[in-house]
């Protein structure tokens, strides 16, 4: 299980550091509520952006993205309202996925997947 959160750590750094290098600024990372966790609170022009980061070392069970179930949806947007609250937002957000698969010679592939859920879907 180590191996696991250090891979999940690894992957979300270096997510960071992407959506810095697209320009996003983070607000947050390991938010949590309850249950639920928002890996990346971030902001891009007008959108508050709320981002699961999924790593994965190997695809024998899909592509990192695919392990993103409804309940992980549920408890991010739940999140999110709590967070939008307490910020006193009511503006445009969206929820993403970025995924990384980790290659032992560093070369990591990363795909971000805007919009990839809404509330309601």
């Amino acid at each position: 299980m180590a191996k696991n959160n250090e891979i999940g750590q690894e992957g979300e750094r270096f997510a960071a550091q992407y959506l810095v290098n697209q320009g996003y600024t983070i607000l947050h990372q390991n938010w949590r509520f309850s249950k639920a966790e928002i890996d990346i609170i971030c902001k891009k022009d007008d959108h508050l952006v709320f981002v699961e980061v999924k790593t994965r070392s190997y695809t024998y069970y899909g592509q990192p993205a695919e392990s993103v179930t409804e309940k992980k949806e549920r408890l991010m947007m739940d999140a999110a309202n709590v967070f939008m609250a307490e910020i006193q937002y009511d503006w445009k957000f969206r929820f993403d996925i970025i995924s990384i698969m980790i290659s032992p010679d560093g070369n990591h592939q990363i795909e971000h997947v805007e919009d990839a859920f809404f509330p309601g879907w």
